[in-house]
């Protein structure tokens, strides 16, 4: 039965793949309205801008709906799950100016974890999300329940879809390796890889509150910290003041301006 679910879920997914990408999705004023509504009520990072922000966040909200196909498996995609994708995605780059995913086409949402074979079904399921290589180039694979908890009030310091896009951003230059060169001065990229290896030294030694999954690798620490940077941002500054400066530095934005 597993395997017959595996050999289904794997050609839906090459479908996505390989469907036609330019199309263009247009949003009519009534979902904008409806989005605006839901970033009132679910997005702590919009509430919290000036009303001139709050109108850019919304229109690049829109372009990034318009712009990236977003598909269910095993579940139907709502107007909820579009907002908080997009708020995802938007939130990292908000300080970059027109920046655009240029490494994503499409989004696949699953009802809860999935396992290295995309089953959300059956046991060893502790995938909470991730950006596709190979032949799954230019797809993101998001959990419905770690995209909701990442902004309920019990998300703490974590937010498994803002995680996955920092990944995107990462990958930008053309690796995956945490240091995003495209975002940064040449001068800052030694300075940030010691600061995190002397970073990811201290969290192996329980001397630091950052998630220990940033431990697996540099990318892994870059979009684990960014989490952290967005999520709790007056306590990422209180706790880890240089790794929130260079955080600032990278995606150039103060959030714990935004905290009031």
């Amino acid at each position: 039965m597993y395997i017959f679910i595996s050999i289904v879920l794997i050609a839906l997914l090459t479908w996505f793949l390989f469907r036609k990408k330019n199309k263009v999705i247009v949003l009519d004023e009534t979902e904008k309205s409806a989005y605006k509504e839901l970033l009132d009520a679910h997005i702590d990072y919009y509430q919290k801008l000036s009303d001139l922000e709050k109108s850019r966040f919304e229109n690049l909200i829109n372009e990034f709906l318009s712009g990236v196909t977003i598909e269910g498996v095993g579940t139907e995609v709502t107007a909820t799950d579009k907002v908080l994708i997009a708020s995802s995605a938007i939130i990292p780059i908000f300080g970059l100016g027109d920046w655009q995913y240029k490494n994503l086409t499409n989004i696949i949402l699953y009802p809860d974890t999935f396992d290295k074979e995309f089953q959300f079904e059956g046991e060893n399921r502790n995938i909470l999300g991730m950006v596709g290589s190979g032949y799954m180039n230019g797809q993101m694979l998001l959990s419905r329940s770690a995209l909701s908890k990442g902004f309920s009030a019990s998300a703490g310091k974590e937010n498994t879809a803002i995680h996955e896009f920092v990944h995107l951003l990462d990958n930008s230059d053309g690796t995956t390796d945490g240091v995003p060169e495209n975002l940064m001065a040449h001068q800052y990229v030694l300075p940030w890889l010691n600061m995190m290896h002397q970073e990811m030294h201290r969290i192996k030694e329980g001397k630091s509150d950052i998630n220990p999954y940033a431990l697996t690798n540099e990318a892994e620490f870059l979009a684990v910290a960014a989490e952290y940077f967005f999520e709790k941002p007056e306590k990422f500054q209180h706790m880890h003041p240089r790794l929130y400066d260079q955080l600032s530095l990278i995606f150039n934005q103060k959030p714990v301006q935004n905290v009031g």
